[in-house]
């Protein structure tokens, strides 16, 4: 299994950035797919989740409103779109797959795949 997130890079407060997710080597659309970051000296945290049926997303407090996950089944990706970025949104955004049920969907550990992460910078 792979995922291979992309989209990450340097950008002012208040811009946005889209990042992607694509997978392989697992069958896509029955997996719930997670976006999690890391900020410099912090612990990973949950960002947003999406179900394998694309029927519940997930947010934290702190993006809701801001950020949009999305997924392409047919292209076995799933998308991050974040707008109103604020410099404490600096971190490594990784992206995740799993199947936890609806009352883990936040914690890191219920998901079995994990891409390598893509550093998103936000500039004040």
């Amino acid at each position: 299994v792979q995922l291979q997130a992309s989209g990450g890079g340097l950008v002012q407060a208040g811009g946005s950035l889209r990042l992607s997710c694509a997978a392989s080597g697992l069958t896509f659309s029955s997996y719930s797919m997670g976006w999690f970051r890391q900020a410099p000296g912090k612990e990973r945290e949950f960002v947003t989740a999406m179900r394998w049926s694309g029927g519940s997303t997930y947010y934290a407090d702190s993006v809701k409103g801001r950020f949009t996950i999305s997924r392409d089944n047919a292209k076995n990706t799933v998308y991050l779109q974040m707008n109103g970025l604020k410099p404490e949104d600096t971190a490594v955004y990784y992206c995740a797959a799993g199947r936890p049920i609806s009352s883990t969907v936040r914690v890191a550990q219920s998901y079995a795949y994990w891409g390598q992460g893509t550093l998103v910078t936000v500039s004040s």
